[in-house]
């Protein structure tokens, strides 16, 4: 069967099965960028890590995908999809196995990271873009596209935790069941068509494009950033910080227990896309914040108890505020986009979104040497805050909610 291109939305009628292996691809690459994030408690008895150079070892991720997502987009609108997202899928491979020495060397650790989010970030942006078009209808790539992260980024974690805790080798076989897996996933892209054919592409035009369209500056300023900063917020915080704090209460589990906070607040994102196509995107996103904010409230009793099982109570609603504030923004970003500028709006949105990858960095900073009790609240208050801003009547209609 040919692909389809409409010559009224631009949207690319694809084979059935052409959606399908772009989407694992998405969700293979997805599931390596976490397999890091239980493994720091690992990394930290190993390497003798303290507290704020952990989080800066999660952190540094952001710094190599932030550029990375500004300058893909845009090359893909001009270049095409497959092009760029093809090398950097088998990159995603190598970077998991240069971190078969990270193990004992902070070096390694800090370069894998960062060459990870800079691989991912190229993956994630077009290859949202590329599924979008595949689909052809904005609402629905981005509820797929949404469930394809969660499930990659839980699995990641869920998987090296587990085995981080109780198999032999623990900074190296997880690494290795990513591998294979992105051997599986190398193999689908060549049945994946392009999407965006010579005539659609952009012919000029500066390397770094933001894609935000003049009119809807406004919008994407005051409505899309505080719901893209949410989305990786409220997991990061999850996974790093709170089961940092609790190591103590969670003797010879604390590994595990990483990796189970961190899979079920990332599934949790997974299951929440039919919620936000119920809502609409414009009441998604200030919902996802305001379950955010309730989910650190439930945080901060945690800690406060030292009752480490009500991390999962807390899992489960910075879960679901996460995943309303991707697919919500998702849904916005291909609302707003121009076709031709798609690829450079999804690279900023996720550049926002990933900000939130600095969160428990600067939770830890503000901290010093004393308790993360009042950093925790300041969060909690900030996202209650934008939550009842982005509520109101003028925040909806400003997003063309009405």
């Amino acid at each position: 069967m040919g692909v389809r291109t409409s010559r009224r939305t631009g949207a690319v009628a694809a084979p059935w099965a052409s959606p399908w292996a772009l989407w694992t691809v998405v969700l293979v690459v997805a599931f390596g960028t976490n397999v890091p994030t239980p493994l720091l408690l690992v990394y930290r008895e190993t390497l003798g890590l303290a507290p704020t150079t952990l989080t800066a070892a999660f952190g540094v991720y952001a710094a190599g995908l932030i550029p990375a997502l500004l300058l893909s987009g845009p090359a893909s609108d001009r270049f095409g999809r497959r092009p760029v997202v093809l090398p950097f899928v088998v990159l995603a491979g190598l970077v998991s196995v240069l971190f078969l020495a990270a193990g004992s060397s902070v070096l390694v650790l800090f370069l894998g990271r960062f060459l990870q989010g800079a691989v991912s970030g190229v993956v994630f942006s077009v290859g949202t873009a590329w599924l979008g078009e595949l689909i052809g209808e904005a609402g629905r790539s981005a509820r797929l596209t949404t469930i394809a992260l969660a499930v990659g980024w839980a699995s990641g974690p869920l998987v090296a935790g587990l085995m981080g805790q109780w198999v032999v080798l623990p900074t190296v076989l997880p690494y290795l069941v990513h591998v294979a897996l992105m051997v599986g996933a190398v193999a689908l892209l060549p049945g994946v068509p392009e999407t965006l054919g010579p005539e659609r592409r952009r012919s000029g035009g500066p390397v770094v494009n933001l894609g935000v369209p003049a009119g809807t500056r406004r919008a994407f300023v005051l409505v899309v950033v505080p719901i893209a900063v949410g989305v990786f917020a409220f997991p990061s915080t999850a996974a790093t910080v709170l089961p940092l704090l609790l190591v103590p209460q969670m003797p010879g589990v604390a590994v595990a227990v990483a990796g189970i906070v961190a899979g079920v607040t990332l599934s949790t994102g997974a299951l929440v896309p039919p919620l936000e196509r119920r809502l609409g995107a414009a009441r998604a996103g200030p919902t996802g914040l305001a379950l955010g904010a309730a989910g650190l409230g439930l945080a901060l009793l945690s800690l406060v108890l030292e009752v480490w099982p009500l991390l999962l109570g807390v899992a489960l609603l910075l879960g679901a505020g996460y995943g309303l504030c991707l697919a919500s923004g998702l849904a916005m970003v291909a609302q707003l986009a121009l076709p031709s500028e798609r690829g450079a709006l999804t690279g900023t949105f996720y550049a926002c979104a990933y900000l939130g990858f600095g969160v428990p960095y600067l939770l830890s900073a503000l901290a010093g040497d004393g308790s993360l009790t009042g950093p925790l609240a300041g969060l909690a208050i900030v996202s209650a805050v934008a939550a009842a801003a982005l509520a109101l009547p003028g925040a909806r209609r400003l997003s063309g909610a009405g």
